[in-house]
């Protein structure tokens, strides 16, 4: 990706330049904004991000480690709130402290959801967001490969036409694939899933092989640290500094409205403030976006005051609308001879003989990233009489003569209707131990079955805390995403429920089953499969994903009706020259791994941006 320079500057430095849009956060998105902004050589551009650079780690780099970043200094090691929905525990929500955000520490995958998802954005009155509008986008931060071979051995499928081949993030089929994976298209279609071979073209519906961010000459992670940034990292007219934490927005009175002109923010323990003449752009993801428009004085005046914040615009939808993936994971003994990442992380030896074929040949076990993936309606994982039951328990409409809300319902209830073929449930199998209440036996090997609720109704919130003195950046938000809770929320717990069963007879077919020994964890109870409710409620996971957070709608009523915190254009409601562009932007839920839809949202918020300046 070419060679480098600048990233080392000094606080003083920094606040010392004359900044057009001043970008806070240096994460998916962030990074996505800045490098296309910075296109124009007029335009000048900071950045400032919390964590540090982190292009040579290879807790990040190497893609065979995913998952060893979380938890560490590249984490922000956030937790939810006590979730009665799943027996009072709390959840561990890692999240990208580093250069790069949590495209540094996500597993890598690249798809899309499915055309009515985007086109849903769009029907909420975003205008502008639908599938075919928002296309565009995605090919643009795409660099896509096609497979060298093996098409048809591990169904590598692709359609040119849907794909970008010259953005900054590559896309492309592993070369290398775990022990299970041979059998995985086989096994679906015994059960009549087919193979979607054109699974970017707006329907992912099916089983198919995944993509994977991933440079495909080193065989190391592709980020938009070292995708976006660092090829362009040379330019003068942008500034990135590192390690430097955003206590809050500047504000300042203009015609009698607010508008942002800079950001308060802490480095080594001094404090210091940068300008930005244009716009300030919130990158923060959909946990600290809405934590630092709450701390600037944007939100619902309740949850300001008591905090301690003065109100500058009420808006009660800050922070809330939040929706996240859910997620079990069942353990399955498989075959001893089978080589996992587990081995690599246990036995010394193996993991030196694995980093030898990686630095020599780009090759072996540390270039293999989870690949078999299916995306199923819900029609297909369960008996009709099932769903039946399941649909009987549909929320109602709301009663409010708030149409947003009652079209969001809307949207939600219909894809339960008899004609919908949506992904609603996503199953992934890898051989690895993914469960973090399972402890494997010395000697054994194990293998997962993911399953992901990709539609919930279930919506939570992430506010800052009470405070008797004053809120700050540096108290951690009260994540409360309320699983299996609230209007819809029995319909999640049943969904996920009904459809455990199916997962389970993927790994009791053949020829899949032919390298099972058994179900390791949770055994099947007493009852049966019939009989999972409580394996649901004690042992959902998340699958970091959250979204909704800063959403895009109207403006609501007064600020207290339900609607959006940013326009179509991204532009925060009731302020001057402030956008969020970022995960916490998606109005509802999508069907896909969002790491694609996000490196979308910078790149047309970036052109949004543009457009906007242009006309200035």
């Amino acid at each position: 990706m070419g060679s480098y320079a600048p990233l080392p500057v000094d606080p003083e430095s920094f606040c010392g330049q004359s900044f057009d849009y001043l970008i806070i956060g240096g994460g998916t998105a962030g990074l996505v904004v800045a490098t296309r902004l910075s296109e124009d050589p007029s335009i000048k551009v900071g950045v400032l991000e919390a964590g540090p650079a982190a292009f040579d780690e290879p807790l990040i780099t190497i893609p065979g480690r995913f998952g060893e970043s979380l938890g560490t200094r590249y984490d922000w090691q956030f937790e939810t709130t006590p979730q009665a929905g799943i027996g009072g525990r709390k959840l561990p929500w890692p999240r990208g402290k580093v250069l790069g955000g949590t495209s540094a520490l996500n597993f890598m995958t690249w798809n899309r959801g499915c055309r009515e998802d985007y086109d849903a954005w769009e029907a909420l009155g975003n205008e502008g967001w639908g599938w075919d509008a928002l296309l565009p986008f995605f090919k643009k931060s795409e660099r896509f490969l096609p497979p060298p071979a093996n098409e048809e051995k591990y169904s590598l499928y692709f359609n040119p036409e849907n794909h970008g081949t010259s953005g900054p993030i590559f896309s492309i089929y592993s070369t290398e694939f775990g022990a299970s994976h041979q059998h995985w298209h086989s096994t679906l279609h015994k059960l009549g899933v087919e193979t979607n071979r054109n699974h970017f073209g707006g329907s992912n519906v099916g089983g198919w092989t995944s993509l994977t961010s991933v440079e495909p000459q080193t065989r190391s992670r592709c980020y938009s640290a070292n995708g976006y940034y660092q090829p362009v990292a040379s330019r003068s007219n942008l500034t990135v500094l590192t390690e430097a934490f955003v206590e809050e927005i500047i504000f300042e009175k203009s015609d009698g409205e607010w508008a942002a002109t800079g950001a308060r923010f802490s480095r080594s323990g001094a404090e210091y403030r940068a300008r930005s003449s244009r716009e300030v752009i919130i990158c923060a993801g959909s946990v600290q976006s809405p934590q630092l428009l709450e701390i600037s004085g944007i939100g619902n005046p309740s949850i300001l005051q008591a905090a301690g914040i003065d109100v500058k615009f009420s808006n009660s939808n800050v922070g809330e609308n939040l929706q996240e993936h859910m997620m079990t994971a069942t353990i399955y003994e498989i075959s001893p001879e089978i080589t996992t990442p587990d081995d690599l992380r246990s036995s010394p030896n193996l993991l030196a003989s694995a980093m030898e074929s990686y630095t020599s040949s780009a090759s072996g076990p540390l270039t293999r990233i989870p690949s078999s993936v299916a995306y199923l309606p819900f029609s297909s994982v369960m008996p009709p009489p099932h769903l039946d039951r399941i649909i009987a328990l549909l929320p109602t409409p709301p009663t409010t003569s708030d149409a947003y809300s009652t079209l969001r319902h809307k949207i939600l209830t219909d894809r339960f209707e008899s004609g919908s073929n949506l992904g609603q449930i996503e199953l992934n199998f890898d051989t690895s131990n993914y469960s973090p209440y399972f402890v494997a036996e010395p000697g054994k090997k194990y293998a997962t079955m993911l399953q992901m609720l990709q539609y919930p109704f279930s919506t939570g919130s992430i506010h800052i805390p009470a405070s008797q003195t004053q809120a700050t950046m540096h108290e951690k938000p009260i994540i409360d995403p309320k699983y299996y809770q609230g209007p819809g929320g029995k319909v999640d717990f049943l969904t996920m429920v009904e459809s455990q069963a199916f997962a389970h007879k993927i790994t009791t077919t053949a020829p899949l089953s032919s390298i099972i020994v058994k179900r390791a964890f949770p055994p099947l109870p007493a009852g049966g499969e019939d009989d999972l409710n409580e394996y649901v409620s004690n042992y959902t996971i998340t699958d970091w994903h959250p979204v909704g957070t800063c959403a895009m709608g109207p403006m609501p009523s007064g600020g207290d009706g339900f609607g959006g915190v940013v326009d179509a254009r991204l532009r925060v409601h009731g302020v001057k020259g402030l956008r969020v562009v970022d995960a916490s932007v998606m109005p509802l839920q999508v069907s896909a791994h969002i790491q694609a839809t996000v490196y979308a949202i910078g790149e047309k918020g970036a052109s949004l941006i543009l457009e906007d300046h242009g006309r200035a």
